[in-house]
């Protein structure tokens, strides 16, 4: 049976699909409004304004014996490569070829490209910064053809091969965290078979996968029904090889076993795939759509009430993206793409400064965001490098779809040229004001007319959605699912989708949150309405809240009120508006001295609840 697949224009994906006979494509996509601006800015700051030089420069040095500098440059490439893509720009063609030159020139004779000592290599960082070299180039490769560069990732792979295998060392023993940042090279390792069909990279993937699943391994197979923060005890010390509870390289290495997967067939990498998903989605990722502290899992969900140190990782957003992007190509699952569209409407857009200029290393949902320390002696950390591959993915998952089917994940005002046979192409525009209201208007122009099918995406969170064609209403409609409209579709047909964009009472350890949509929303002392940590009892209808939409503050998109009691005192007291913005513009300013919040505390009416729960 032919695999379905989603409309990719990532450098590794789209070559996939070809190979594999889908003619599936999305071409000259333009995203405009909010997300648009937000994903410019991102392009602009941390792609085209980035010192590549800075980052080729440690591959020029070998005396690193435990650092993390050579990941910069792929995560800084990769991202690029994207941009280009999706916006081509001749500078910026220009500035990767001229940083690829630097770094096929690092290459030693024996292959090797890092900046670790001779003795030192294998260990710690060295095999992880490895594999975003190899990413990086291959991805250049995938978007010119340059087969200097894919010989580089050859002889990279190659020596890497000679030091690392059946009777060298062993692969989860090099570096940290239960070895998977070393194991993470499984990605380009398995892109580089699909490229050259050289039956070795394929063997040492499996390599890979069977020494993770050793007892010094993480286990990500045997392991993956178990919750990712419980499959391993608490470690004694943290930034060690004991703690396998790291979420960004877990992630990553679960991509990787997805990657093998559509070479394989091999059900049980799908199905750890999928099974350590399901658990991250709801024992981890919290409202805003990230989770993690120090980097690791802890079972967030049910704790991000409460205030934590170091939680949110900005790598930890973008690569829970990445994952969820692999498996709604897979499978088609819907909620992938709504964990998609949560995360980058809160957590990723929450990492950007206003002005664009700065990515947050962490975005708490309380207190204040900052840019988080430099790291290995450069002007960046990595977060900061991450940026740009979390907002360019954004564009590669709007549409999506398999032979003779669009599918349409992802709403914002945009535009795209979409082939959906290899040979017949249909434009896609998406007027709307998205996420401020639930109308999208999308219109669909095939170059002639012709029978194919429209899915459109129908978030879980939309109790009541109307569709319609050409002012024809298409019925009942089902949360969480595709709506497929099959029909010949001739140039200007007219979709009209309704969201339900009602506010919604969320409620986690006796505090209160209100999302709107996909959106989550705060209060920000910079309404100057109230101490954003005082208590609240905001009533709700059927979980519903009654928002009142308000003129945008100047700092925010979106501003609503929502009436309810504040603080403790019930002697004469009536409920009043608090102020609300969406938790992205909340704390944009990076102030230390302001101060915004998701979660607010409930105040306990013994009248009126039976507090017993509580003792």
């Amino acid at each position: 049976m032919m695999k379905r697949l989603l409309i990719f224009v990532t450098p590794f994906l789209l070559s996939t699909a070809l190979a594999h006979g889908q003619a599936v494509k999305a071409e000259k996509i333009r995203v405009g409004g909010w997300l648009g601006q937000k994903i410019g800015q991102c392009i602009q700051y941390r792609v085209m304004d980035e010192d590549v030089d800075q980052l080729t420069a440690p591959f020029f040095h070998h005396e690193e014996t435990g650092q993390w500098q050579t990941e910069f440059w792929g995560k800084w490439m990769l991202g690029a490569v994207e941009a280009y893509r999706y916006a081509p720009d001749p500078r910026l063609r220009d500035k990767m070829e001229r940083s690829v030159r630097q770094m096929l020139s690092a290459q030693l004779p024996d292959g090797y490209i890092g900046n670790y000592s001779a003795g030192s290599q294998t260990m710690q960082w060295d095999i992880w910064g490895r594999k975003y070299t190899a990413m990086g180039l291959l991805a250049w490769y995938d978007l010119t053809g340059d087969r200097k560069a894919l010989a580089a990732v050859r002889r990279l792979t190659d020596h890497l091969m000679t030091q690392v295998g059946e009777g060298k060392a062993d692969i989860v023993l090099c570096g940290i965290y239960k070895g998977m940042p070393s194991c993470s090279v499984i990605i380009p390792v398995v892109r580089l078979y699909e490229i050259t069909r050289d039956p070795r990279y394929l063997a040492f993937a499996r390599y890979i996968v069977a020494r993770g699943e050793s007892a010094e391994g993480p286990q990500l197979i045997g392991k993956a029904d178990v919750p990712v923060a419980l499959r391993w005890p608490h470690p004694s010390k943290w930034y060690t090889k004991e703690n396998g509870m790291k979420a960004y390289e877990m992630m990553s290495c679960y991509a990787g076993l997805l990657r093998l997967y559509q070479i394989t067939h091999e059900e049980q990498l799908l199905n750890a795939a999928k099974t350590a998903a399901g658990h991250i989605m709801q024992e981890e990722i919290n409202l805003a759509g990230s989770g993690s502290a120090f980097e690791c899992w802890y079972g967030g969900s049910r704790l991000q009430t409460l205030p934590t140190a170091h939680t949110m990782e900005t790598c930890v957003t973008v690569t829970w993206m990445q994952l969820c992007a692999e498996l709604l190509r897979i499978t088609k699952d819907t909620r992938y793409a709504d964990e998609i569209e949560r995360s980058a409407y809160n957590a990723l857009l929450a990492s950007m400064r206003a002005d664009g200029r700065k990515t947050a290393k962490y975005s708490p949902l309380a207190g204040h965001r900052y840019e988080g320390e430099l790291q290995c002696g450069l002007n960046i950390n990595c977060c900061t490098a991450n940026a740009a591959r979390g907002f360019c993915l954004l564009p590669s998952v709007m549409y999506g779809g398999d032979y003779g089917e669009v599918d349409v994940n992802l709403y914002a005002p945009s535009t795209a040229t979409v082939s959906i046979d290899g040979r017949h192409q249909v434009e896609m525009t998406q007027a709307t004001d998205y996420p401020a209201d639930g109308k999208v208007e999308i219109q669909v122009s095939p170059s002639h007319s012709q029978t194919f099918t429209v899915a459109l995406r129908i978030p879980l969170w939309s109790r009541h959605t109307r569709v319609s064609v050409n002012g024809n209403d298409c019925g009942d409609i089902v949360p969480g699912q595709y709506c497929r409209i099959h029909r010949t579709w001739t140039k200007g047909d007219r979709i009209v989708l309704n969201l339900d964009m009602q506010g919604r009472l969320q409620e986690n350890n006796h505090c209160q949150a209100i999302t709107y949509g996909p959106v989550v929303l705060a209060r920000d002392s910079r309404f100057q309405d109230g101490f954003v940590d005082e208590g609240v009892d905001i009533k709700a209808n059927n979980g519903t809240v009654a928002l009142q939409r308000t003129v945008a503050a100047g700092f925010a998109r979106l501003t609503f009120t929502v009436s309810t009691i504040t603080g403790t005192n019930r002697e004469g007291v009536k409920p009043r508006a608090i102020h609300l913005c969406d938790f992205a513009s909340a704390g944009n300013d990076w102030d230390d001295k302001q101060r915004y919040r998701v979660w607010l505390p409930k105040v306990i009416d013994v009248r009126t609840e039976n507090v017993n729960e509580y003792i």
